[in-house]
């Protein structure tokens, strides 16, 4: 396990070194170069320092991780056994399959969702957009019109080159971006039943429409139903978006109608267009036929694309946060609880102070203080790094305490070993069962943390894909269950898998199980 690490670490770090010199954009690894050219204390004003840095962790460290594994020796058989206990409690163990299962899928990035293709054929050659730093032009695919300019739009390509044996666009399973892809109006096919129009097996109440184009949603007519049958006012609109007619009808029969567009009011009407359609405007249901299974929000971003966007950012801030909270809280804890009285009182007293100041307070002024320029996740994770390494250390300088009189530090100390060594080689080894069983828990309140922020909008800026904010557009448009639903779905069951994984962590590594004092 621990040489699959080292060497995935290492690859991750070659791809995103290869990607910057190459200019390629490979999955999660093109993060740390956009990160560092996006925030401009990073390195986005010059030199992205911010990105060679992770290059140089991942690619040493898990280098560092590769050595270790052929190098350290047999496993420990109590390790051995806790860990097939660990794989002994099924719940616990699945859960994981799970976990790193979902962590694999959001590391697959722009290859499962994102709004530019996979791969394009054109012109007898193809490109990969998505793997590419900057965005395409239409120009460069053969559109010639006022969009010329502007960046490629992969799926009105696919609608057009739907009947091209020689043009072709693969596009990922979720054509959509989490954040800045804002859709036209969606649309879904009525039935009409004699003179009754149904969406599903129920008359239709709202506004339909027959359409130009329902990729673009050019609406030709527009429609008010009442229990199906057309009643109210009618809109109408040419093909360049001009509106030219108005109508009213009553209980189906036309009342009254005006044209003002060019030629006649009969060519008009009975221009082609499609059949009539119910009207979605945004937040819409869920409309599988469109593309988009679990509708969309209020800003016209699909939901599915929106949820991957928000597991990515739990993902990258889990693996940010975790490392650095543990660091931070080990090193102290094990510090107060080997030096003890003055190091112990003062550090004691600071953590007190610290854990006593109100953190939603705190987040609010920062939030009001940071230029808008600077926010986003490091920002964000600053603070909670700030607030969430104190937990731990009571439990590290307890264990600390504890082992430091014991005979393995006494000889330690005889034969020469400094401090740091019998910290880091000979106490911390002792205490792994405290940090195992600590970070699924750990995880847990980091994501329950950055979803209530969202949620209460002094979280991540807008771009970022967040479930708190997803929830609070939910709750604010009641009419719209979906948002509520498939948020509170994925959250709370993400949750569950985390908490059974620490359930069985713990159970697994309690050492009454596997030692006894004398």
């Amino acid at each position: 396990m621990i040489r699959l690490i080292g060497i995935s670490g290492m690859l991750l770090g070659a791809l995103a070194a290869t990607g910057q010199r190459m200019d390629l954009a490979f999955p999660t690894a093109r993060w740390f170069f956009e990160v560092s050219r996006e925030v401009p204390f990073l390195g986005g004003n010059g030199f992205p320092w911010f990105g060679w840095l992770c290059v140089a962790l991942l690619v040493v460290g898990g280098l560092g991780l590769v050595i270790h594994s052929f190098t350290a020796g047999p496993r420990n058989p109590v390790t051995t056994r806790r860990i097939r206990r660990f794989c002994e409690i099924k719940r616990g163990y699945y859960s994981l399959v799970i976990l790193l299962a979902l962590g694999g899928l959001a590391a697959l990035d722009q290859v499962v969702v994102g709004k530019r293709a996979l791969a394009v054929h054109h012109g007898g050659k193809w490109t990969f957009p998505a793997f590419l730093p900057s965005d395409l032009k239409n120009k460069d695919f053969g559109v010639s019109d006022e969009t010329a300019e502007a960046p490629a739009d992969y799926r009105k390509l696919k609608h057009a080159w739907k009947d091209s044996a020689e043009n072709r666009v693969i596009m990922p399973l979720v054509p959509y971006d989490p954040t800045g892809d804002t859709l036209p109006p969606r649309s879904r096919a009525l039935i009409k039943d004699e003179h009754i129009h149904r969406e599903g097996t129920k008359p239709y109440w709202g506004l339909a429409a027959k359409y130009f184009d329902t990729a673009e949603a050019k609406i030709h007519l527009r429609y008010t139903l009442r229990q199906g049958v057309l009643t109210g006012p009618v809109d109408g609109w040419n093909a360049e978006g001009l509106p030219v007619y108005s109508a009213e009808y009553k209980d189906g029969q036309l009342v009254a109608d005006r044209y003002s567009g060019e030629g006649t009011k009969e060519a008009f009407l009975t221009r082609e267009s499609s059949d009539l359609r119910a009207v979605k405007y945004h937040p819409a249901p869920p409309i599988p036929e469109e593309g988009n299974w679990l509708g969309t929000t209020s800003q016209g971003y699909d939901v599915l694309a929106y949820l991957y966007g928000g597991l990515q950012v739990n993902f990258k801030a889990a693996l940010i946060y975790l490392p650095i909270v543990y660091l931070i809280g080990i090193s102290i804890g094990m510090m107060m609880g080997y030096f003890g009285g003055w190091f112990d009182m003062v550090a004691q007293r600071l953590i007190e102070i610290f854990s006593n100041m109100p953190f939603l307070f705190v987040v609010i002024i920062f939030s009001s203080m940071v230029p808008e320029k600077f926010k986003g996740l490091p920002v964000i994770l600053t603070i909670l790094v700030a607030f969430g390494w104190m937990g731990m250390t009571y439990l590290m300088r307890t264990a600390a305490y504890r082992d430091k009189e014991r005979d393995y530090i006494s000889a330690a100390k005889v034969l020469g070993a400094d401090t740091p060594r019998i910290l880091f080689r000979h106490l911390l080894p002792n205490t792994v069962a405290i940090i195992v069983t600590l970070v699924p828990f750990t995880l847990s309140g980091l994501v329950f943390s950055l979803t209530s922020l969202d949620y209460l909008g002094f979280g991540l800026p807008p771009e970022y894909a967040t479930w708190g904010r997803l929830l609070n557009d939910g709750l604010s448009n009641l009419s719209a269950p979906w948002l509520v639903t498939s948020t509170f779905v994925v959250l709370v069951g993400l949750l569950v898998v985390i908490t059974f994984i620490g359930e069985a962590v713990r159970e697994a590594f309690d050492p009454k199980k596997f030692t006894f004092y004398r």
